[in-house]
């Protein structure tokens, strides 16, 4: 009898993993062209709201994170969110910790010390989830950088941008002047590395080679890198295989 109970429950689990699979969305909808063509919806019931400014240790610009309020009401749980509470509602929107600002942020806006004008990162929809400053090689390289994680595509075509789409690699000068795409379209971001002896930001993207709208072991991998001390940003390829 237990094995009959036993055999039963796992078709069960065999058959609920299926239909999961069955039902997940590509990560990437692919049009005629093979070019994602996907207008954002903008949720007007939303509330926008900035957390308290940050300042990165060493550097001339308050940052201020600016995100939906709710995407954090009482009945969602995220990794962000805070203790601190209005009516069971967090108010707080990111974290801070080691140069590194997270969370799911629409923008960040930059304000210089002892200046009243505040200037968004992007002028474009984008949904950042981590904001990184790479102090340790800044004065090498003679340049106070910002690197981003990021969703910049509605590369499923739900209408809005979340974590559901393609992330990608960005990096700026600490005022958040020459926000520059270092990754390439529709690569999704799998992870980056600074290597500080080399002043070289290294990263890896995954391509779907298949066009099957996900990303899996038939899919091809790139390595990336750049070098900090050129003014340029420029991307190389490398192969480590």
């Amino acid at each position: 009898m237990k094995n009959v109970i036993l055999i039963s429950t796992l078709f069960v689990l065999v058959l609920l993993s299926g239909c999961r699979k069955e039902n997940e969305k590509p990560k990437v909808i692919y049009d005629a062209k093979s070019k994602v063509i996907a207008k954002i919806i903008v949720d007007t019931t939303q509330m926008e709201i900035a957390d308290l400014p940050v300042q990165m240790i060493g550097t001339n610009y308050l940052i201020h994170p600016v995100a939906d309020l709710n995407i954090y009401g009482k009945n969602v749980k995220t990794s962000y969110e805070s203790t601190s509470s209005v009516n069971d509602m967090s108010f707080k929107i990111s974290n801070y910790s080691d140069n590194e600002i997270t969370g799911y942020l629409r923008n960040l806006n930059f304000q210089k010390v002892g200046s009243d004008s505040i200037k968004p990162l992007s002028d474009k929809p984008v949904l950042i989830q981590t904001a990184t400053y790479l102090r340790s090689v800044s004065d090498k390289v003679k340049q106070q950088i910002m690197v981003y994680t990021l969703v910049d595509m509605d590369t499923n075509k739900d209408g809005k941008l979340d974590i559901n789409d393609i992330k990608s690699i960005y990096l700026s000068e600490i005022s958040g002047e020459r926000f520059t795409k270092i990754s390439i379209d529709f690569q999704e971001l799998i992870d980056w590395n600074l290597i500080e002896s080399r002043n070289s930001l290294y990263f890896r993207t995954i391509e779907d080679t298949n066009k099957n709208g996900k990303f899996d072991k038939n899919d091809s991998i790139h390595y990336h890198f750049v070098d900090l001390s050129n003014k340029e940003w420029k991307v190389s390829d490398y192969n480590p295989i």
